[in-house]
């Protein structure tokens, strides 16, 4: 009678065999990833590669970009010591304010009264010089760049998309959009809001890694619903606003904010703002690099009412704007001009980004708090705001 080979000896048999096949599969694969990226317009294997394991607060390195300058003439934030209370509201209970940092993945965390920088916190091997990606951040400062075009009659918010970018007109219901219903979010064209790392080739993590972003948006005009019925938050809608405002001021985003609000300001610190490509154009939706001080400005000159000293940097009617949720809501906060108004009775307002980012600006206490992270898609926004009123009522 024959022996009757194991499981154990069978594996040893074919094992060259499965390590070659499997090594054959991977090789295919890596080879189709890498003739797919040009066919695709997205960046090579490598690259999504270190978007899968890299901090979200550090992906901006892995993109062109353009530089925003430093100001010609920096102002440094004034500074005083004021604790911060022992405990804040988390969850349901009172923890110290050192867990709600760890707890949501904080890298900076800054605190300023009446334009005085109060409280500075940095993790570890961050620092105020590190610059971090904004994520939707930067939806809130393409809004004050919106602002001032509007005042100069650049713009109009009853302006037709097409009229100003004509390329994207196909005799469809999208070319009824208006550059109000983007910055309200009312537009109703269908992107997604996918930020899923391993299904990258679908929604707003397409337009992340486009290398195309013109070719993007001209595929992407169908219409979930009639434009100005309804809201619903789509990154697109403010990638549409960013290209029409390039367009109509014959200036690269990068250079506008530079010169109209990074100059004013006083940042101290160049900031980067990511391309779609060497030479593109911003993706306005997201991914301004920028450092925790120099976002702390963009929240002071809002609740200065759009000031710097005696300088006017974003019209008066601008600021009310931003400042007042816009009539259809798309979600549970207001929302108005891409700036949130989180639930509630207070008249506090916030630039928001996935992972964590927030700017919250509060002019009843005069309090502006920068937070950057790398928390979950899913950042605890409601149990953040609660800290963030916490900390601002504690005067």
């Amino acid at each position: 009678m024959t022996d009757q080979p194991t499981p154990t000896s069978r594996l040893r048999r074919y094992a060259p065999r499965i390590v070659v096949a499997l090594g054959l599969i991977v090789a295919v694969v890596v080879g189709a990833a890498f003739a797919a990226a040009p066919l695709l317009h997205i960046p090579g294997p490598a690259t999504l590669a270190h978007l899968l394991r890299d901090a979200p607060s550090t992906q901006g390195g892995l993109f062109e970009s353009r530089t925003v300058p430093a100001a010609p003439a920096p102002r440094p934030l004034p500074r005083a010591t004021a604790p911060l209370p022992d405990t804040v509201p988390w969850k349901g209970s009172h923890v110290p304010v050192a867990d709600f940092l760890a707890a949501t993945g904080s890298n900076s965390f800054l605190v300023l009264r009446d334009g005085t920088l109060t409280h500075e916190w940095y993790r570890s091997g961050v620092g105020p010089t590190t610059k971090q990606s904004s994520w939707s951040v930067a939806k809130s400062v393409v809004s004050l760049l919106i602002g001032r075009a509007v005042e100069a009659g650049t713009l109009r918010e009853d302006n037709r998309l097409v009229d100003i970018l004509p390329e994207l007109a196909d005799g469809t219901d999208f070319d009824s959009v208006t550059l109000r219903q983007l910055l309200d979010m009312t537009s109703g064209v269908d992107v997604s809001e996918n930020y899923n790392p391993y299904w990258p080739l679908t929604g707003t993590a397409r337009m992340y890694l486009t290398e195309d972003l013109s070719g993007f948006v001209r595929d992407h005009r169908e219409l979930r619903f009639a434009p100005g019925s309804r809201g619903d938050y789509r990154s697109v809608d403010t990638q549409l606003l960013g290209m029409a405002l390039a367009r109509a001021t014959g200036t690269a985003l990068g250079d506008l904010l530079a010169q109209q609000i990074w100059a004013p300001i006083g940042a101290e610190d160049d900031a980067l703002w990511n391309l779609d490509r060497a030479g593109g154009q911003e993706k306005a939706f997201c991914c301004l690099n920028a450092t925790a001080r120099d976002f702390a400005k963009i929240g002071q000159l809002v609740l200065d009412g759009g000031r710097v000293g005696e300088t006017r940097v974003i019209p008066p009617a601008w600021i009310e704007r931003i400042s007042t949720p816009a009539p259809l809501p798309v979600s549970e906060w207001g929302y108005g001009a891409q700036w949130w108004h989180p639930t509630g009775a207070e008249p506090d307002l916030m630039a928001i980004g996935v992972y964590g980012q927030y700017i919250y600006v509060d002019p009843s206490s005069r309090t502006v708090i920068v937070k950057l992270s790398d928390h979950g898609t899913a950042e605890d926004e409601e149990d953040t705001i609660e800290v963030f009123r916490a900390l601002a009522g504690a005067r």
